[in-house]
């Protein structure tokens, strides 16, 4: 693993987190394309660099979050679930899910088919929001949370993406598409920062040589990328639906199996 690798690696992860199509899955594909021997490491940091990407969050989004004691609470609702499957989850994930790229390419195509079909019901929904304030995120209520957070506990699964998940999920329960994808944005922060918690308490990483220089380069990066990620998701959604992520997934889970049958 390389400084170059850490970069490529957090530009990754910043510009995929928080679009529908798996950032997880990039970053192993990714790892898979540099030809990044496997090692404890790599699995840690391909986890623990999202760790960058959910900072970007917690800065955009400071104020928001300190005046709404009740949205914390929302939060806390739909992570719950999340936290109880992941939890039950880990070692599967971990050892066996986190290395199938025949997986990760089911995991596109089938997200992608459903984006694309259920975009067809979610057509009516108005584009062109305005800004949003704190009260309209209020009006999520505790249910909407707690079922939100059971189609976010899908994207254990790499491949299915934990955004794609939680928006359409938020969408299916009539949620407008700014409300959902700004809950899912902070919705990131407790799983996320939960996610690399329980990583490094089950694998405690032992550091060699410059590897805390790469995972901290690689941080930096994805918290830079993301940051400008979120700004660009946020217009983009104002006069456009998700059909093109649903394409996309389609397209780059096509490309991998070609890649594992050649």
């Amino acid at each position: 693993m390389t400084i170059l690798y850490s970069i490529i690696l957090g530009l990754v992860e910043g510009i995929t987190e928080f679009l529908p199509i798996s950032s997880t899955a990039h970053l192993i594909i990714a790892a898979k394309a540099l030809k990044i021997p496997s090692s404890d490491f790599l699995d840690s940091f391909l986890i623990s660099i999202q760790v960058g990407a959910i900072l970007s969050v917690a800065v955009l989004y400071a104020k928001t979050i300190i005046k709404n004691p009740k949205l914390i609470l929302k939060i806390a609702a739909a992570f719950l679930p999340t936290a109880i499957i992941g939890l039950t989850s880990y070692k599967l994930v971990k050892n066996y899910l986190l290395e199938s790229l025949p997986l990760i390419a089911g995991a596109l195509l089938i997200g992608g088919i459903i984006i694309i079909i259920l975009e067809k019901y979610f057509a009516h929904l108005n584009y062109d929001q305005p800004e949003m304030t704190e009260k309209d995120l209020n009006t999520i209520n505790y249910r909407q949370a707690a079922y939100i957070g059971i189609f976010q506990s899908l994207a254990i699964v790499p491949g299915v993406s934990r955004s794609a998940a939680t928006i359409m999920g938020g969408l299916s329960l009539g949620l407008s598409r700014r409300n959902i994808v700004e809950f899912s944005f902070l919705l990131a922060l407790p799983t996320m920062a939960a996610a690399t918690a329980l990583d490094l308490y089950k694998t405690p990483p032992v550091l060699q040589g410059n590897e805390l220089t790469i995972w901290l380069i690689g941080l930096v990066v994805a918290f830079i990328t993301a940051a400008a990620g979120i700004k660009f998701f946020l217009k983009f959604i104002k006069k456009n639906d998700f059909k093109i992520f649903g394409w996309y997934r389609l397209i780059l889970g096509l490309v991998i199996i070609a890649w594992l049958l050649l």
